[in-house]
């Protein structure tokens, strides 16, 4: 009697269980997870929407998946997500004047540190 009750709620769980993100294909799954992947929680301070449960943070989530059933492109999903939260809710920020110094800084340094250790006193 007591396995009944359980076979009967463990039924009525997978019965009523369904996916949150419905998609088309598979390859619109992998799109979202990369996106998600690649957007910050507009609440966290540093986690990705992947990471957070935040209610934020869902909503956008479902935002981005009725985006993605719409066949919106990644980079028009970005837009969207810049224009509501900023420029700073995005992992890699795009290439302009504002992020010149950012992008290429790594390489400068990079040359100061080659150009010092070449042209130092060898003793």
């Amino acid at each position: 009697m007591k396995y009944q009750y359980i076979m009967i709620i463990l039924f009525s769980i997978t019965l009523y269980s369904g996916t949150l993100y419905e998609f088309d294909n598979e390859a619109d799954e992998i799109r979202f997870n990369n996106l998600i992947h690649d957007i910050r929680c507009p609440k966290c301070t540093s986690g990705s929407l992947a990471s957070s449960n935040a209610p934020i943070s869902e909503d956008l989530k479902l935002k981005i998946a009725e985006m993605i059933n719409i066949k919106k492109t990644d980079s028009e999903i970005k837009e969207y997500v810049v224009s509501r939260f900023g420029k700073e809710s995005l992992y890699e920020p795009q290439l302009n004047k504002d992020t010149f110094i950012l992008w290429f800084s790594p390489f400068l340094i990079l040359f100061c540190a080659l150009f010092f250790f070449f042209l130092r006193k060898k003793t």
